[in-house]
């Protein structure tokens, strides 16, 4: 592999690593600890190659209020999702795979992570294997007009409190994680 595969792998390890879900979130520390042990045991488990399951990235966009996010009816596994997908070679980091999908399958440009790295982790299988998806927030440029791409059958902006009435209860985490973030970013000191 290239230097390129191994700097992704080495980001993935630190990010993982360093990443803390929200304070007494079991399930979310017992999916970091896998997510490390299957990168230490596999070493393809970044790339879609990997049988066992692979990392993925995905980016919840959201509007530049906060009031709406864009979903993706995906074209092969037919659900309403945020908009992510396999790392590639070119990925420099996990945060980088997670805005060049979200960016391609909004067809929005200038979109921009919100900061503070990853919000969610989330396992689950698809037909090519587990996805062992690193989920962030994307927040949309004012204006923005979405345009559909190969991936999906129809993008839809849906509000914060309606993503429950069409999407998975994966969906549904991360768009709660994504509304608490959006809401710390605009008061980081609650007691002001």
């Amino acid at each position: 592999m290239s230097a390129a595969p191994d700097a992704l792998r080495a980001d993935a390890e630190q990010v993982l690593t360093r990443w803390r879900g929200l304070d007494g979130d079991s399930e979310q520390e017992q999916l970091r600890q896998d997510y490390l042990r299957h990168l230490a045991t596999h070493p393809d488990g970044m790339w879609k190659a990997c049988s066992a399951g692979h990392l993925t990235a995905s980016a919840l966009v959201v509007e530049p209020d906060g009031g709406r996010v864009l979903l993706t009816l995906h074209r092969k596994l037919r659900m309403w999702l945020q908009m992510g997908g396999h790392c590639e070679p070119e990925d420099a980091t996990l945060a980088d795979a997670a805005l060049r999908e979200a960016t391609e399958e909004s067809g929005i440009t200038g979109l921009a992570l919100l900061p503070g790295g990853p919000l969610r982790l989330d396992r689950h299988h698809t037909p090519c294997a587990w996805h062992l998806d690193v989920q962030y927030a994307a927040l949309a440029p004012a204006g923005a007009v979405e345009s559909i791409s190969d991936e999906s059958l129809e993008l839809r902006w849906v509000g914060l409190d309606e993503v429950a009435e069409v999407a998975d209860e994966s969906v549904v985490r991360l768009a709660r994680q994504t509304a608490a973030a959006l809401r710390s970013a605009q008061h980081p000191n609650p007691h002001v």
